[in-house]
């Protein structure tokens, strides 16, 4: 199996039929809406949430090399309780029993508190590994968090447009790993 160690080596190994997706990653990662450790970590973020090795290991050396220890923990620790939460909020928003909703949820949260990096930071890349995880209640939450910060419209959707191309990539790299 072929390591991974830069988003560029990523690119190059996403064949023809894919080119729009090789293109958009490397236009997203020049792309100077969010800073860029918000960028950065909704990179590694949502190659965590998607979980192919090959998008992993891309997107963790890009960030070992432009973003802090802390940061990187964060956008883990984002991608961890987001897989946590999205089944949970996602189940009872999809069940039809709204008395799931009036339970408490009985989840540990604390890095929600403390991530370790600005909130925005922290809440661009649930919104992010949420939009992956298909959790609407999720997405409505941490975006409205964000608009409670005064974040643009714009960098959230330039979160969304990660995502959307990192989740793309992996769709790639699973499907021609699949392909032997």
């Amino acid at each position: 199996m072929t390591e991974f160690t830069s988003l560029e080596a990523l690119r190059a190994a996403i064949p023809d039929y894919a080119k729009d997706i090789r293109l958009t990653l490397g236009s997203l990662a020049s792309e100077t809406i969010m800073t860029e450790q918000q960028k950065w970590g909704t990179f590694l973020a949502s190659a965590l949430a998607s979980g192919v090795p090959a998008v992993v290991q891309a997107f963790q050396a890009e960030a070992t090399a432009r973003l802090s220890p802390e940061a990187i923990n964060a956008a883990n620790a984002a991608a961890a309780i987001m897989a946590m939460n999205n089944v949970y909020y996602r189940s009872l928003h999809l069940m039809e029993n709204q008395e799931y909703q009036t339970l408490r949820a009985g989840l540990r949260m604390n890095i929600l508190a403390g991530p370790g990096v600005q909130k925005i930071d922290f809440e661009l890349w649930s919104v992010a590994v949420s939009a992956i995880n298909g959790c609407g209640a999720c997405l409505d939450s941490h975006e409205r968090t964000l608009r409670q910060h005064g974040t643009a419209n714009t960098v959230v959707q330039a979160a969304l447009r990660i995502a959307s191309v990192v989740q793309a990539a992996s769709a790639v790299m699973r499907a021609e790993a699949a392909k032997g």
